[in-house]
């Protein structure tokens, strides 16, 4: 008999990137029986009131310390928590500095350690986890673990690369994408965009409506979504809604007014409600420099909404031909001729608005994401090692289908 699992996931409580994938799983894996204990600073919003059981990392202040010790205070709280009840597999979520803090629980716990898994986010692999100052205890950390995971085929390379890690040893796991929340209306109604523009009633521009969410950082080249609007425009009477915050933003809404596209752009700030505009917009621009995956990209298919953006990364292992288009980084030129050709042709733009809801279903769902993490565990946990895994293929999602970079083998579910 397969029995729940009891798992402890530790992430960053923030509402985007690796922190909403964390809570999703958590609230999937609680879903389909397993004990889940969240660890994290704060409680994620997205968990007040659901089935899982939340602890709090305490993390000690003093004049003595310049920066609070997060990692130390993550790895007493893991020791603790799995001296006081059983605990089959700690999910760490991004590896800096969640990896060392789980190579330091195992070695205070000894042979009594839970399995620790660890899934790579992206920056942690192309940006912290190789900066020279955390690069060596990072890599030995991601050695030591019993199991390791990626979004997309994209970061497993960087993680080879970066860190000397076999690739045969690191699991690919899409990202999911909540099909509730993000889909398709059952009809689409510019006018929901078009009264971010001006009062009700007043005439509407007859060109197509973009969409754009970003977290504003530089790596996100959000300049270049005010560049390609303004070449889109001068053939359509394209307009553009932004979400989001960041250190860029100042920057790109300067630009907005440099161009005279002050009437053309709506820049709304955080909003954890745009999804019901999103699913009414012809278009979503991703114009990233890096994307270990592309989860704004996969929410925007998931809508019914072709995607237009740089070919970087893990993004074309998301947006597929069938579904926008993508162009060399930087090349707004192509960028604007995209994005015009995919959404003044109705035929052309409904076609791949199916085709990007679709593929969401197809490959990104949150119940497949769920099976895919509780067939790699039980893997892990059959495996019995409770850090340092062996070297060789695990093989253990073929069976499932949208197995993205998926290997050979057999998969082993166990039982405990």
């Amino acid at each position: 008999m397969t029995l729940p699992l009891r798992i402890a996931v530790v992430c960053y409580p923030a509402l985007g990137g690796s922190g909403v994938i964390a809570s999703e799983l958590a609230l999937g894996l609680a879903g389909r029986g397993h004990r889940v204990i969240l660890v994290a600073t704060e409680l994620p919003e997205r968990l007040r009131g659901t089935a899982v059981r939340f602890e709090r990392i305490e993390v000690p202040t003093s004049p003595v310390f310049e920066h609070a010790p997060y990692g130390e205070a993550v790895a007493c709280h893991l020791v603790e928590l799995a001296r006081r009840e059983p605990i089959d597999l700690i999910h760490l979520h991004y590896a800096v500095p969640h990896a060392a803090s789980a190579l330091l629980a195992a070695a205070v716990l000894g042979a009594a350690a839970p399995a620790m898994v660890v899934t790579l986010h992206g920056t942690d692999v192309t940006a912290l986890g190789s900066h020279p100052s955390l690069h060596a205890v990072t890599a030995a950390a991601l050695e030591a673990c019993a199991g390791l995971t990626t979004p997309s085929r994209y970061l497993r390379g960087q993680a080879v690369d970066h860190f000397g890690l076999p690739a045969e040893r690191i699991e690919v796991i899409a990202n999911f994408v909540d099909l509730e929340r993000f889909r398709p209306p059952p009809r689409r109604e510019p006018a929901q965009i078009d009264a971010l523009f001006g009062p009700a009633g007043a005439p509407a521009a007859a060109g197509p409506v973009l969409f754009h969410v970003s977290n504003f950082r530089p790596i996100k080249r959000p300049l270049d979504l005010v560049e390609a609007l303004a070449r889109i425009r001068r053939t359509v009477p394209a307009r553009l809604v932004l979400i989001g915050d960041g250190p860029e933003r100042a920057a790109v809404e300067d630009r907005v007014h440099a161009l005279g596209l002050s009437g053309a752009v709506r820049s709304l700030g955080r909003r954890r409600d745009f999804a019901g505009l999103l699913r009414h917009a012809d278009g979503f621009l991703l114009t990233s420099e890096s994307e270990s995956f592309g989860v704004a990209a996969l929410e925007a298919l998931a809508s019914g909404v072709p995607v237009f953006g740089y070919r970087v990364g893990g993004v074309p292992e998301v947006v597929a031909e069938s579904t926008g288009a993508l162009v060399p980084c930087g090349d707004v030129d192509a960028l604007a001729e995209a994005v015009i050709a995919g959404t003044t042709d109705p035929r052309r733009r409904a076609a791949m608005a199916e085709a990007a809801r679709a593929r969401a279903e197809a490959l990104f769902s949150m119940n497949l994401a769920v099976e895919r993490y509780e067939i790699y565990f039980r893997h892990v946990l059959a495996r019995g090692t409770g850090t340092a895994a062996p070297a060789g293929p695990t093989g253990v999602l073929t069976a499932l289908p949208g197995g993205l970079g998926a290997t050979t083998g057999t998969p082993n579910r166990g039982t405990r």
